[in-house]
Order: C-alpha cells, then structure tokens, then sequence
C-alpha cells in the first residue's frame, strides 16, 4: 500500500503541471485566434484608436484651457488618465466579442474539442491585452506630439505601462462575465461602457478631485481606477497628483496592483464558473 501511495504521489505533480502547461498552450492558440481575427477586421483596431485619440485632442483643446491643475499643464495631467481609461474600455470588446460568440453557438464547438475551459475565456483576455498594448503605443505616439512628456525614466515609464496593462486585463475579465451574461451583443456593449463612465469621471482622471463634493472626493480617492491613474502620474512625473491622506493615494502604485489583483481574481473566477455552467 505504501508503494501505490508514493507512486501516487510522484505521478500528481506532473499530472498538475501538464494541466496547466495544457491550459496555456490552449489559451494561446485561442488568443491566437482572436488576434487573426483583429488583422482581418482591421476596423475593430481603427475605431478603438479613434475614440481615445479623440479623447486626447478634445480635452487638450477644447476643455484643457479652462481646466487648472497644480504644478503643470493640463495636457501632462491629462494622458494618465486616458491611458486608463483606453485600457479599461477593452471591457467593451471582451463583452460584445464574448456575447458574439455566445450567439452564434461557439461554446458548443469548443466544447466539443479537448481543450481546458477555462483558455476560451484566458485566451480571449489575453487578446485583448495584445490589443490594448498596441493602442496604448500608438496613443502615447499621440500624446507626444500635443505636448505630454515623461520626466522620471524609461523604467519607470514602462512600469506604468505595466500597470496599465493589467488594470485593462483585470477588467476584461468583467466584460467576459458580462459577455457570458448577456447572449445579444448589443446589450452586452451597452451593459460593458454603462458602469464604465461613472467609473471613469468620478476619479483623478480628467480634473483634480478637491474640486468635487466632499462625500463625492471619498468615493474618488478609493476608485480602483484612480489608484492607477495617481501610480501613472507618479512613474511618469507628471503634475496634478493628488495630496489627499487616503491610503490609496498615498501609496498609488501597491493600491493600484492590489485592485486590479483583486478584480482579477474574483472575476476570472465568476466568468469560468458562468462559462462551466452555460456550458452544460
């Protein structure tokens, strides 16, 4: 008996690594998958970049000039919160792309093939991290030219990046939930940018927050997409970071890993469980 015990033993950790080499190996063919699609519908990637170079021109034009912000211009107070704000919309094509395929009867094929369930969703998210890197270069290619600068290094430059990337990551799995919840791609689009506008402007983002209500300045300071934002403007060295003694504020870059860590986690792990029960 102890001799089949230990042989039990030694054969579950390789049976555990090829499950999550196999895991891994499945989401990257799905993402692959995705990100072909992307090159043959170039539109999906044109109209993405549009919306938050927009964005860029209308606030620094338009608006920028009646907008003050302490120790700078508006312009560098500006990017890190587009930059957010580009990475976190990608809960709109994870929801509307998810919903799509729900509609069409996709999930019924992959279940038919030998691949891990949770890589439909892993390899889908990761697609669209590709996706949001690539917008996120071509947008920082922008706001080069109206103006924005980084002051404290490449390094740091790239860590915010970084954070940026998993904030959108971390949000994608929200817009598979979503997408899982909603078959009509319409109303998941709808359902993935409703939540996000509120999100988005009840923050640092666009303005600084000691110039809202006093109970609307709490709900700013611990918005999980501000904790990002006040990390971004502080790798960067950009103006406009907030002052304020909540925690999250004053240490952005741990708030701001550790939300998105969270959301991660509770998310990817409601939009496997809403996949293995549709599914069935």
């Amino acid at each position: 008996m102890a001799i089949v015990t230990s042989r039990a033993a030694g054969h579950a950790t390789p049976q555990r690594r090829g499950g999550v080499v196999r895991m891994a190996r499945d989401s990257w063919v799905i993402a692959r998958r995705n990100l072909r699609r992307m090159t043959r519908i170039p539109e999906i990637v044109v109209f993405g970049l549009m919306q938050p170079v927009m964005f860029v021109l209308l606030f620094s034009y338009v608006l920028g000039g009646a907008i003050r912000v302490p120790g700078g211009g508006y312009r560098e107070f500006l990017m890190a919160g587009i930059f957010a704000q580009t990475v976190a919309f990608a809960v709109e094509g994870a929801s509307a792309g998810i919903a799509d395929d729900m509609s069409k009867g996709l999930v019924d094929r992959f279940r038919s093939l030998p691949i891990a369930r949770s890589a439909v969703l892993a390899g889908r998210t990761l697609a669209d991290v590709v996706q949001s890197a690539f917008v996120l270069l071509v947008l920082a290619s922008v706001a080069l030219l109206v103006g924005w600068r980084v002051h404290q290094g490449v390094f740091r430059a790239l860590g915010a990046f970084l954070l940026l990337l998993l904030l959108g990551y971390a949000f994608s799995w929200i817009g598979a939930l979503i997408g899982l919840s909603l078959r009509s791609p319409e109303a998941a689009t709808s359902a993935g940018l409703i939540w996000l506008f509120p999100l988005t402007f009840i923050s640092n983002a666009f303005v600084p927050v000691d110039t809202m209500p006093g109970w609307l300045q709490a709900v700013a300071y611990w918005n999980p997409f501000s904790a990002t934002v006040q990390a971004c403007r502080k790798l960067f060295g950009n103006p406009g970071a907030d002052a304020a003694h909540a925690w999250p504020m004053q240490h952005p870059v741990a708030a701001s890993v550790l939300w998105s860590l969270l959301i991660l986690a509770l998310f990817s792990w409601l939009s496997v469980r809403k996949y293995r029960n549709a599914s069935r």
